[in-house]
């Protein structure tokens, strides 16, 4: 674990706050759970229920988030590895959102992109899209490219869907 940033690995005394890997653990986020990989503490599995009301409720979609060795001075990488039909996240799973990349911040943490890609998921914007075509289809014809997503989500964010962790994402 050596070159971990303090605010990753310190172990904190009962009555200092815990570290963002402990919080992630034992505060978790509603809809999300997060685990640091055994090998790579760097690397966290994350799962990303679909919130209600949206395209996307009822599916579970994993994701990889990766500190790089700047973090917390340069963002997460974070990626989707189900398959997700969304104007803001393209075929490979990269995610178009601003804290990700332009209006990151070290005062920024973990929880706070993972809150920001739910609500991503809560709101598509298909006015700043990574996925042209998906964002077209968006603005075409809403209500169709709703129900392609509900379709995407029955299909590949399934629990019971042998898809739902497979690495191609996108259309």
């Amino acid at each position: 674990m050596a070159g971990l940033p303090r605010r990753i690995i310190k172990v904190h005394a009962s009555d200092t706050p815990l570290n963002e890997t402990q919080r992630l653990l034992q505060e978790p986020v509603p809809g999300i759970t997060a685990t640091p990989d055994e090998g790579n503490a760097r690397y966290f599995h994350v799962y990303i229920g679909g919130p209600k009301d949206s395209p996307f409720e009822g599916g579970t979609f994993k994701l990889e988030l990766f500190l790089p060795e700047e973090y917390p001075m340069a963002a997460p990488k974070v990626r989707f590895m189900t398959r997700i039909y969304h104007p803001n996240v393209d075929r490979l799973g990269r995610i178009c959102l601003d804290i990700l990349k332009e209006k990151w911040s070290p005062a920024l943490q973990i929880r706070t992109v993972l809150l920001s890609i739910q609500a991503l998921l809560s709101a598509p914007n298909p006015d700043d899209p990574l996925a042209n075509d998906v964002a077209e289809q968006w603005k075409k014809s809403e209500s169709a490219a709703i129900e392609t997503a509900r379709a995407w989500t029955r299909m590949y964010a399934n629990c019971n869907n042998d898809h739902r962790h497979s690495s191609s994402t996108g259309v």
